[in-house]
């Protein structure tokens, strides 16, 4: 194992109760609600600190050990940080993808059996021109099909429009809120720009909290 991945619950501590937590959120996302499932789901916070990447990247972990086929994929084109999770380049992926006349894109396997990665790529000028080109539409596409679950990383809702703009293209949302450092007031407004475009808000996954004398 990577010192990198040492910073994911589900995989250094797969028996605690927050990466049960985690595995409670994968199982809901791919079972619970009703039909048309989600397929294609977005991870947003509030502010850039609210701690969503650690949050998606271990609830990917969690999906991929119950033996599913999951496709992460780094949409904070301003700070990506999935890459180095889980210790993978970042010369390649979506920014690279859109600049390109050709279709392919280099899909990452990590450490994680089940778990694939597609990464940000060199920081680009316009964030909002790579996430709505037509490539990166159906690379999406493309991962729909062939994965159970893409999960989406992207930048606070509250501070990027690309990632409303995926929202409301997206299956559905999960706003991520850190138990110690969110306001309240902060996210009730990311919730309430998420229903401007209409998104489809599965659910909020609340971590770093404090039960049972364990933080979440």
């Amino acid at each position: 194992m990577s010192d990198n991945l040492s910073q994911l619950e589900t995989v250094v501590r797969p028996m605690s109760l927050a990466s049960e937590a985690y595995r409670t959120v994968g199982v809901n996302l791919r079972y619970g609600g009703p039909e048309p499932r989600p397929k294609t789901i977005l991870f947003t916070s509030a502010g850039r600190d609210d701690g969503t990447s650690i949050a998606i990247a271990n609830v990917a972990v969690a999906i991929a050990q119950g033996n599913a086929q999951v496709v992460l994929v780094d949409a904070d084109l301003r700070h990506p940080t999935l890459h180095e999770v889980f210790g993978v380049a970042n010369t390649q992926g979506l920014t690279t993808l859109a600049a390109s006349s050709s279709p392919e894109i280099l899909v990452h396997e990590t450490e994680i059996p089940g778990l694939k990665l597609v990464t940000s790529g060199p920081s680009p000028a316009n964030p909002t021109e790579v996430l709505s080109s037509p490539s990166v539409v159906q690379l999406i596409e493309r991962l729909r099909a062939d994965a159970d679950l893409v999960l989406l990383d992207s930048a606070p809702v509250m501070s990027a429009a690309d990632t409303s703009m995926l929202a409301a293209r997206l299956d559905g949302v999960i706003l991520v809120v850190d138990g110690r450092r969110t306001r309240r007031q902060d996210a009730r407004r990311a919730k309430e720009q998420l229903e401007r475009v209409n998104a489809r808000i599965l659910g909020v996954l609340l971590h770093n909290a404090r039960m049972d004398g364990e933080g979440y």
